[in-house]
């Protein structure tokens, strides 16, 4: 999947930080990919890039328009085509991870079908997949596994791979969502596959590989969010992980948009992950937790990283605040052994 860069960031009218997420993940972890921001007069939330019109853009060099927006149902919003239209105008290439298709809304498509702009739908991007068999797989695997969705597995994936390398482990990040895609060369958005299908297409992602090689497949949603569980339940069976790293925003007490469903006990939340990764993999484990701190700030954060290893027995860490040097140490100890 080709995406051409420079790219120019789109914030829409969006009014919570979650709501950028794709945006925001595409500015932290590949800067030298984007050129500026574009968003509604009266919106406030930014990136720190240049704030640019698509005009302004394209005569600087940028070549993709990315709708970097996430919300619930993943609808293109009636208030941003009018942008989406303009920067096509402008002769840029517009990409969206949304579950609604851009050619999917007539004046997209009239203005990309008028200007030759291309449309790229990341979730409606997929190979043939293959029903998943279970069959055990050479290689090294490390999924990320969240007590919420929007906690940090993409973030932590990241950060895994980047310090992995450091250290001169042969490790890729395997993408499974919107942002990562654009941040990777090697994917499928997993929320986008027939059900039946969602094991296979993370087999197919991560294939056998050298007994050295390590994927870092990127997690999806949670086993105890009731909108998202059954693609987390299909990643956990097709990474056939010999390692879960838990992802959990400190301070979060509700599961998102779902405010009648509490935060799950993170002992359980452990515990029923690695229950349900034994299925296809019996010796899976828990190789840390990583903790986003993102609420309660560096202090109380690095207060409960200690909390949790004492109770745990494996390196927690904030992959933006701490890095995650200690999980990396730990997972050299492990295979040393």
């Amino acid at each position: 999947m080709q995406f051409n860069p420079p790219f120019l960031l789109y914030l829409g009218d969006a009014n919570k930080p979650l709501a950028i997420k794709t945006s925001r993940g595409i500015a932290d972890w590949r800067p030298e990919l984007c050129l500026g921001e574009c968003a509604h007069a009266d919106n406030i939330l930014t990136l720190g890039l240049e704030k640019l019109t698509p005009k302004e853009a394209k005569s600087l060099g940028a070549k993709t328009f990315v709708v970097g927006l996430a919300n619930s149902g993943g609808i293109i919003d009636a208030s941003w085509v009018d942008d989406i239209v303009d920067a096509l105008a402008q002769g840029l290439d517009i990409a969206c991870g949304l579950h609604q298709k851009l050619s999917d809304i007539p004046s997209i498509a009239q203005a990309a079908k008028l200007h030759g702009g291309q449309l790229i739908d990341l979730r409606h991007q997929i190979p043939e997949v293959p029903i998943g068999n279970g069959q055990k797989r050479s290689g090294k695997r490390i999924l990320t596994v969240g007590t919420d969705c929007s906690v940090g597995k993409m973030y932590t994936s990241l950060a895994i791979e980047r310090e992995m390398q450091k250290q001169d482990f042969d490790a890729h990040f395997k993408a499974t969502g919107q942002s990562g895609l654009l941040l990777a060369s090697n994917g499928i958005c997993i929320d986008a596959v027939v059900a039946d299908f969602i094991a296979g297409a993370v087999e197919l992602i991560s294939p056998a590989a050298d007994e050295n090689h390590w994927d870092i497949i990127e997690g999806q949603g949670s086993l105890f969010n009731p909108s998202y569980a059954g693609v987390s339940a299909g990643l956990l069976h097709g990474a056939q992980a010999d390692y879960l790293v838990m992802c959990h925003e400190a301070g979060r007490v509700d599961i998102k948009d779902v405010p009648n469903y509490k935060i799950p006990d993170l002992k359980n939340c452990i515990e029923q992950n690695l229950m349900m990764a034994r299925l296809t993999n019996p010796k899976v484990q828990l190789a840390g937790i990583s903790l986003n701190c993102r609420v309660v700030g560096e202090e109380q954060g690095r207060t409960q990283m200690k909390l949790l290893e004492q109770e745990f027995g494996v390196p927690c860490f904030d992959p933006m605040i701490t890095g995650c040097a200690n999980l990396v140490s730990h997972l050299k100890a492990i295979e040393d052994e």
